[in-house]
């Protein structure tokens, strides 16, 4: 059975300085269970129904500890409203800032994403389109968190992800003449442009957009320009849906 304590470090894994302490993850749900047991991530813990563990005789080797239980008992240590057949406790990936390479191929640079449900998303995208580099400044919101490890449907586990100080980062690349891209209203029409397979695409903050130190590092303004006829046509694009779209271009052309 699942114990009191191993609950309330379950549910402690919401705040973010207690992932940090631990060096864990929460990942819940069948499916994202499912993706946990077939990546490289270490799994330090996991809990499940009888039904789950048959499907998956694999989890005594993959998991460092386990324990069958009922659905109820999974419900009381879950964060989900919907609680399904198994939750895990996984060891977060270390910052892998220093092997993303945007001179070969594509990356994502998020810039103070605040909503996880966007962050998720945008791991999601990256990986539907091949784009396997994604890295965070370092206000933008934690890649653990559980809002985001589910939004990504599992991408999570596949794009090697990092954290830093993103004017740095970007900086460090002049030298190489990698192409860097954000989208900004006066920018130039994205559907008109020649784009790379290789360099940075910088994603800014939901409500204020690429933020002007990092504006000011961007080698390509681009637009995505409004179809719309209305005289009260929306501001702007959720950041998620700016992504997907940047991204289906750079692979189109």
């Amino acid at each position: 059975m699942l114990s009191k304590s191993k609950i309330k470090l379950i549910q402690s894994l919401n705040l973010k300085k207690n992932r940090d302490e631990s060096g864990v993850f929460l990942v819940e749900g069948n499916k994202m269970v499912e993706e946990a047991i077939r990546s490289g991530f270490e799994i330090e813990f996991l809990a499940c129904t009888s039904g789950f563990a048959a499907q998956h005789p694999e989890i005594g080797r993959r998991a460092n500890d386990w324990v069958e239980t009922d659905s109820e008992t999974i419900s009381k240590a879950s964060l989900l409203k919907n609680p399904q057949e198994a939750l895990a406790i996984v060891v977060q990936q270390k910052d892998l800032t220093p092997e993303i390479n945007p001179e070969n191929e594509l990356c994502l640079a998020l810039d103070f994403i605040q909503d996880p449900g966007n962050l998720g998303t945008i791991l999601r995208i990256a990986d539907w389109f091949g784009i396997s580099q994604v890295v965070c400044s370092e206000n933008t919101v934690d890649v653990f968190n559980p809002k985001v490890v589910q939004a990504s449907m599992g991408s999570i586990f596949r794009i090697k992800t990092g954290i830093t100080e993103l004017s740095g980062f970007i900086k460090n690349t002049a030298t190489k003449e990698i192409p860097v891209y954000g989208t900004f209203l006066e920018g130039k029409n994205i559907y008109h442009e020649s784009l790379t397979s290789n360099g940075i695409i910088v994603l800014g903050n939901e409500g204020n957009g690429i933020s002007e130190p990092i504006s000011r590092l961007i080698s390509h303004k681009l637009l995505i320009p409004t179809f719309s006829t209305n005289e009260n046509k929306p501001e702007s694009l959720n950041v998620a849906v700016a992504a997907a779209i940047c991204c289906s271009e750079f692979r189109r052309k």
